[in-house]
Parts: C-alpha cells; sequence; structure tokens
C-alpha cells in the first residue's frame, strides 16, 4: 500500500494479492461464479487496509498462564455503505473482517445520456454520527454516483466517511475529491481513462453484470 502522492487523499493499494485477485477478476474468461469469489476475497484484503487506524484501548485479559495488558477496538462503530448494485458485491468480505458491522444501501442508476446518478432507494442504519461509513463500489468512473452517494452520507449524519474502489479514473478521482476533499479513496488501481459511454478502460467490464451475471 502507497499514498498516491499526484492524487491527495488517495490511496493505491498494491499488494500483491489484491494486485494478482484484480488482474484474474479483469480477465474477460473469468466466470461470474469465480469473479464473485474473488470480488469477496479482494474486498476483505482491501478492508485490512481502510480499517488500518481503526482507535484502539487498553485492556486487561487473564491468558491460561497470566493477567496481561493488550490492545483492542475501542468500540468504533462501522456501517459499509454499498451502491447499489455493484456495490454488494464488497459487502460478504467486509462483513468477514467486522461481523458486527451495519449496512445501509443507496440506490443510484446512472442516467445513460447525462451520465448523472439519479437516486431510487437508501436506507441507513440509526445514529450515523457515531460511525465509521464506508462506501463501496467496485468502479468509480465518472464519479457522478460516488459524489451523489457521500452526499446523502453526509447528509444523514456521518462524519468520518471513506469510500472504497476497485479501479478508479482519473477523471473519477478528480471530480470526487472536487466535490468531498476530506473523503479519502482507496482503490486497487488507478486506470487510464474513460471512453465515451462513461466506462474505465481498460478497467473491467460492468462490475454489476459480471458479479450477477446479467447482460
Amino acid at each position: 500500500m502507497h499514498d498516491n502522492m499526484a492524487l491527495p487523499n488517495t490511496t493505491l493499494i498494491d499488494h500483491p494479492l489484491v494486485q494478482h485477485k484484480l488482474a484474474m477478476m479483469r480477465d474477460r474468461d473469468t466466470p461470474t461464479q469465480q469473479f464473485r469469489t474473488l470480488l469477496r476475497e479482494i474486498s476483505m484484503l482491501m478492508g485490512y487496509e481502510v480499517l488500518r487506524n481503526l482507535p484502539m484501548e487498553d485492556v486487561v485479559i487473564e491468558t491460561p498462564l497470566e493477567a496481561m495488558r493488550t490492545r483492542k477496538l475501542s468500540g468504533k462503530k462501522l456501517c459499509i455503505m454499498p451502491i447499489l448494485r455493484a456495490g454488494l458485491g464488497f459487502v460478504d468480505g467486509l462483513l468477514d473482517l467486522v461481523p458486527s458491522a451495519r449496512v445501509g444501501h443507496i440506490g443510484l442508476y446512472r442516467d445513460p445520456s447525462t451520465l448523472q446518478a439519479v437516486e431510487y432507494y437508501k436506507k441507513f442504519p440509526e445514529d450515523l454520527s457515531n460511525r465509521l461509513a464506508i462506501v463501496v463500489d467496485p468502479m468509480l468512473a465518472t464519479g457522478h454516483s460516488a459524489v451523489s452517494a457521500v452526499d446523502y452520507v453526509k447528509e444523514a449524519g456521518a462524519a468520518d466517511i471513506r469510500f472504497l474502489c476497485l479501479i478508479a479514473a482519473p477523471e473519477g478521482l478528480k471530480t470526487f475529491h472536487k466535490a468531498h476533499p476530506n473523503v479519502p479513496v482507496y482503490t486497487a488501481a488507478i486506470d487510464r481513462e474513460l471512453n465515451d459511454h462513461g466506462y474505465i478502460l481498460p478497467g473491467i467490464g460492468d462490475a454489476g453484470d459480471r458479479i450477477f451475471g446479467t447482460k
């Protein structure tokens, strides 16, 4: 993992296991079942980095031999916020890491003519102001959906927000950081560009179709 200095507040997670699994996911011949499994695995690996600086507290426990002072999480409450539908592919892997996390849902679709995000559903846990909100979507393409999703999460009261994606386009990162300069982005790759239809090149294809086996 390292911070991309050219893109402030962006962390590129370049761990070999993450990059290996992402390469397999990019392959057009990877079938749906394997794609879903890889996404669950890579989301857990990326989750380690997104959650790296969770607050800790000192506690005293009894080992089988003696008492000792050690450290545990200090009780920071988490909320995973997938952007429907493709963001759902991140949820299981992150819940494997933090089973007690709550899950909110943000339903957005991209208008094919304007490429703007249109909301059709949202449901959040209560008391977001006391939770770390991790907004997840495999692709940060134009950035419009990510910006809208974080708008909604902020309006609901969340103050500590992080955005997690598999692949980002430079255009999307620029749009996102302009709108939300205080929200860090974590990604496994920054690809070359967007095409005329708003898809990332070289990209991964339509993440939702590849997760759910639709066209």
